[in-house]
């Protein structure tokens, strides 16, 4: 059997599956997607990767909007990340008009891609704060610019007024002065699932073996990831682009599972309430959370 293309973000998240294939003989080919989530739904539609790990509320809003061609191309199979994500609101480091995050309603949002994490976020963020009226659109632009050094670069160039990224991975931006950060707010729910495409994942049918061996493996992954915080801080920041410091501090926030196989029904279903309040998705259209989920 051919050995599973595994989509993931190139960010200190991901250290759990390198151990996983560094130490544990994880068979896979692992297939970065600096630009997120987003990408790698377009991705597992077009048969490019078999599997990715990536946020929670980008899956469910890719699955969840109406319109959705075929069976949707993949399905929730497991947890990733239990603790939810601190996403940090970011501005030009000279855009001395953006104050707060009450400046940014009515602004131009940058997104990396439509139904990205970026872009779900940015409606959970205007209904954090009660700018959601029917019918209106919180924001007067979203500007798509796939790469977190474009976001980065439009929010100086006033192309856009802010964006929001993981908090450590934006820091070290806020801590050479390139952007300035204006506030954050963390996702409702626990942040990274795991889907399979449903070429191995079918609706209503068992997984793919490969995907089995997979969580095996991971599961050995995050339990050398917990025993050993030295190398994973070494790991981070010699291939990552994190300080040591940095690492060290996001060690203290995160918690991955001891078992990464499943989705708790609670938390898909609570996101699909929370993405429909924020119009992401439509009440009554597109997938049901039961669905989503093999």
């Amino acid at each position: 059997m051919a050995s599973l293309r595994i989509g993931f973000v190139p960010e200190h998240f991901s250290t759990p599956l390198h151990f996983a294939q560094k130490h544990f003989g994880l068979d896979a080919t692992l297939v970065p997607f600096p630009s997120g989530t987003g990408h790698m739904i377009t991705a597992l539609r077009a048969d490019e990767i078999d599997i990715g790990i990536g946020l929670t509320e980008a899956w469910i809003a890719g699955l969840g909007k109406e319109g959705v061609e075929g069976d949707g191309g993949y399905r929730l199979v497991g947890t990733y990340v239990e603790t939810p994500l601190c996403w940090a609101i970011s501005t030009g480091a000279k855009r001395p008009e953006i104050t707060s995050v009450d400046s940014l309603r009515g602004g131009k949002i940058g997104v990396s891609r439509i139904g990205s994490g970026s872009y779900v976020m940015g409606y959970v963020l205007a209904d954090h704060n009660g700018w959601l009226t029917p019918g209106t659109e919180p924001y007067s632009d979203t500007v798509v610019l796939n790469t977190f050094e474009n976001l980065r670069n439009a929010v100086n160039s006033g192309a856009a007024d802010f964006f929001m990224w993981e908090h450590f991975t934006s820091k070290r931006f806020y801590d050479s002065g390139e952007i300035r950060r204006v506030g954050e707010i963390y996702t409702p729910w626990s942040s990274w699932k795991i889907v399979a495409s449903t070429k191995l994942a079918a609706p209503g049918g068992s997984v793919d073996a490969r995907v089995k061996d997979l969580f095996e493996k991971l599961d050995k992954g995050v339990a050398h990831f917990n025993a050993n915080p030295e190398e994973a801080v070494q790991y981070i920041s010699a291939n990552l682009d994190y300080s040591a410091e940095d690492a060290r501090e996001w060690l203290k926030t995160v918690r991955f599972p001891a078992k990464t196989e499943g989705v708790k029904p609670e938390v898909v279903s609570g996101c699909v309430s929370i993405l429909r309040k924020a119009g992401v998705l439509a009440e009554g259209k597109g997938m049901d959370s039961n669905e989503m989920i093999v």
